[in-house]
């Protein structure tokens, strides 16, 4: 696949789909020595970057959330605009990657962890619906945000369901975003409970008894078990635990 769809859904992305807002950082106080840049890269393309910059701006998919939304594959609901655009970004070469693999057979899962799961998701549901020839073999998505509506969630499980694997972590904060009824998910839910156990699903009541017990894992700091169990460490610790 091509580098940058690696760097976007096969990993954690790390920073906001889409080009980042204008940003100057103070500079360092006299005496000070600046940080070194870093070498990075967004969709394959090299670039200079400084660390934490990303830490000045708020990340741009929620800000995105007052822009009306795009329209979804094959006619069906709409998709989140920052994701929809971020995807548009490298779909082209995503496409044209997965016809040179198709000709020989071989299988192709597009996964993703956090932003990433957010662009793996709506790919495959394009693939999917608009062509099918080159669809996906399975979806595997990481503590995932919401990325559409329940027209096109409802389309895509309708004939991709039990290839697409939503992974959530106990109380992983980011699946949660954007809000509901906005947008949703696809129903394909894989719970990672409090001791890192899997459920296909859980009941209402007692996944609020097990996101109150992972509250208490640092009970000096009960609303930071939110941000620790989205970090990509916690879901593959939990996977491993489970392949026994």
């Amino acid at each position: 696949m091509p580098d940058g769809w690696r760097r976007c859904a096969g990993s954690n992305a790390g920073s906001a789909p889409g080009p980042p807002a204008p940003c100057t950082p103070a500079p360092p106080p006299a005496g000070a020595s600046r940080p070194a840049p870093t070498e990075g890269a967004r969709h394959g393309r090299p670039r200079r970057v400084r660390p934490h910059l990303h830490r000045l701006q708020p990340p741009a998919w929620l800000s995105d959330a007052t822009t009306p939304p795009r329209p979804g594959p094959g006619g069906h609901g709409y998709v989140h605009h920052g994701f929809a655009e971020a995807l548009e970004s490298v779909y082209p070469a995503v496409r044209d990657t997965l016809a040179e693999l198709r000709t020989d057979g071989r299988a192709v899962y597009f996964t993703g962890h956090s932003l990433g799961g957010a662009l793996a998701m709506p790919a495959g549901a394009r693939l999917y619906l608009e062509e099918p020839h080159l669809a996906a073999d399975g979806v595997h998505t990481y503590g995932q945000p919401r990325t559409c509506d329940r027209l096109l969630a409802v389309a895509f499980h309708k004939g991709f369901g039990g290839r697409m694997y939503r992974f959530v972590n106990n109380n992983d904060v980011v699946p949660q975003l954007p809000p509901e009824p906005a947008f949703t998910h696809v129903r394909s839910l894989r719970y990672f409970d409090a001791e890192g156990r899997l459920h296909e699903s859980m009941p209402l009541l007692s996944a609020l008894g097990d996101r109150a017990e992972g509250l208490t894992a640092d009970p000096f700091a009960p609303a930071s078990d939110g941000v620790r169990d989205h970090a990509m460490r916690a879901c593959l610790a939990a996977l491993e635990q489970n392949r026994a």
